[in-house]
């Protein structure tokens, strides 16, 4: 057993794999299931240095397609909910934060625990679609180039895969 998963994880981090791997790993994890691309990010990066960029630009891309699907799903479901259920005053002060900072809060997706379910609230408001996925993008691809550089360069012997 321990000889076939080394082995399905040695395929999984060949350039060829690896960035597939990495894209599903970072589209699942920005949706609101609880999973982290972080390792799969930095794993791919350490034993193949020379993707660093192309990884940071998969993992950006299958992130915020996750976060737009949350957007999408905030949206789809905001009709039924409203009908189902009265607003609560401490459910209000969240929206009118996010409404008055409209988009641009959608940089902090990147946040583990709230960014995810702040992406299905921006849809749930109808907040303009690509300017939160424009600042999602922007958000989510500095986490992922700030985590993996410190964890490479900064605390190299810290991580080893």
């Amino acid at each position: 057993m321990e000889a076939w998963l080394q082995s399905l994880l040695t395929a999984l981090a060949l350039p060829q794999y690896g960035l597939v791997t990495v894209f599903v790993v970072s589209l699942i994890s920005a949706t609101l299931l609880p999973v982290g691309s972080e390792f799969a990010v930095i794993g791919l990066v350490k034993l193949n240095p020379d993707l660093f960029w192309p990884t940071m630009a998969v993992a950006t891309l299958g992130n915020t397609i996750g976060g737009a699907t949350s957007w999408w799903t905030g949206y789809a479901i905001e009709a039924a909910w409203e009908r189902l259920t009265p607003r609560r005053r401490h459910e209000q002060k969240a929206i009118d934060w996010l409404q008055r900072f409209g988009p641009k809060a959608c940089l902090l997706s990147w946040l583990p625990v709230v960014g995810d379910p702040l992406c299905a609230l921006a849809g749930w408001l109808k907040l303009p679609f690509w300017p939160c996925v424009g600042y999602m993008a922007a958000g989510k691809l500095a986490r992922y180039v700030i985590y993996s550089a410190a964890l490479l360069w900064v605390f190299p012997g810290k991580f080893t895969p």
